[in-house]
């Protein structure tokens, strides 16, 4: 061997070597910032039911965060801890798992609300499914939290057509974040308890083909788009997000059932907002006590 192709094989090797380092490195920013089933999605259905604990303060609440598609790691954090402290004040009892195989007739049935906590991708059967949608119309009640809305989700047509009502098209990007003012629809909602009529909320705002209000829908709460930015600027594009009618909080009769759905949660400091975390606790109230506006 020559010295030339020496120090060829060697330079070779050290690229190769960069480049697997580099490749590494890259799966591991993807996985770390909770892309990972989003750019490899998972359809993965765990088969084995987790053991529940022999007693539940009742009303229970069970917090549901699988994600089969990006995972919104600090908002996942951030919600249960907010969650748990809802529970505690208000004296309900509280339960989280990832996994779906709790969606049968029999577990489900020591919960009185289902929250999809930033939950996202196919994330249960077609039996699992159809447990939930039973459970749900025979008065159960289901809160959504942002991902819960996104467009992870158009594989279950029932999910998409009763508790979300639109399809999700992007968020805002460039800045990701941006702070909006919220006003309140139908406020004398009970699940509005407590909550200004105008706030504003920093937030990963989303943006959806049509408003859920034209599915029938009740409109709880919309956001002003000259409030921020409704654009998606990302590789030198620039898409505009806005949609005239922009709900970010909406509740649907589903059968027997109770839903409600809440855009805002990216974040862990979503969850430190007062209104927000206001919303939540009101928005539970509702859907566990059966009161006031109803199905």
């Amino acid at each position: 061997m020559t010295k030339s192709s020496s120090l060829l094989g060697r330079l070779f090797k050290r690229v190769l070597q960069l480049s697997l380092l580099m490749g590494a490195a890259g799966l591991a920013f993807v996985w770390y910032i909770g892309a990972w089933n989003l750019l490899f999605p998972s359809s993965g259905h765990d088969a084995v039911a987790p053991v529940l604990p022999e007693e539940l303060t009742a009303p229970t609440v069970m917090v549901f965060s699988k994600t089969n598609s990006f995972r919104h790691k600090e908002g996942i954090e951030g919600g249960n801890l907010a969650l748990a402290d809802i529970a505690e004040a208000s004296g309900w009892g509280i339960w989280f798992t990832e996994n779906g195989a709790v969606f049968n007739s029999q577990d489900l049935s020591r919960f009185d609300v289902v929250v999809f906590q930033n939950a996202t991708g196919d994330m249960l059967s077609a039996t699992q499914q159809q447990a939930f949608q039973a459970w749900l119309e025979n008065g159960g009640g289901w809160l959504g939290i942002h991902s819960a809305g996104d467009g992870s989700h158009q594989d279950w047509p029932w999910y998409m057509e009763n508790l979300i009502g639109a399809d999700f098209t992007a968020h805002i990007m460039g800045p990701q974040f941006q702070r909006a003012t919220v006003y309140l629809e139908n406020n004398e909602h009970p699940a509005l308890v407590r909550i200004p009529d105008i706030w504003d909320h920093d937030e990963e705002w989303y943006s959806w083909s049509s408003s859920p209000r034209e599915k029938g829908f009740k409109i709880l709460a919309t956001i002003d788009e000259d409030s921020y930015t409704p654009m998606q600027k990302i590789f030198g594009k620039e898409v505009d997000l806005s949609m005239g009618d922009h709900p970010v909080v909406w509740s649907n009769c589903v059968g027997s059932g109770r839903s409600l759905y809440a855009a805002m949660g990216h974040s862990k400091e979503a969850f430190s907002s007062s209104e927000f975390r206001q919303l939540l606790q009101s928005s539970l109230q509702w859907l566990i006590k059966g009161q006031g506006e109803g199905c």
